[in-house]
C-alpha cells in the first residue's frame, strides 16, 4: 500500500469520514472533524503504522494545512 493510499485510510479512519483526498485538499480549518484531538490521533496512527516518531517541536499547523504537504512530510520523515 503506498503511503498516499495508508495516509488517506488514515484520516478517513480518524475523521470518520468518506472523503477522497488529493495533494490539494485542504485539512485543518478546512475539516470540521479534523481539529486538535484528530492531529493527536493522525500522528499516533502514523507512527504505529509506519514505525517513524514525530519530535514534538517539528508539529505545526502548515503541515497538517493539505493533505500533500501532510503526505511530504511523512516521506521526508521516513527517509530520515
Amino acid at each position: 500500500m503506498s503511503n498516499q493510499q495508508l495516509l488517506a485510510d488514515i484520516l478517513r479512519s480518524v475523521l470518520q469520514i468518506n472523503k477522497d483526498f488529493t495533494a490539494n485538499t485542504a485539512l485543518l480549518g478546512a475539516i470540521p472533524e479534523f481539529d486538535s484531538m484528530a492531529v493527536i490521533a493522525v500522528i499516533t496512527e502514523l507512527e504505529d503504522q509506519l514505525g517513524i516518531e514525530f519530535d514534538d517541536d517539528e508539529i505545526s499547523a502548515e503541515i497538517f494545512e493539505t493533505f500533500g504537504g501532510l503526505e511530504a512530510f511523512v516521506s521526508e520523515k521516513q527517509v530520515a
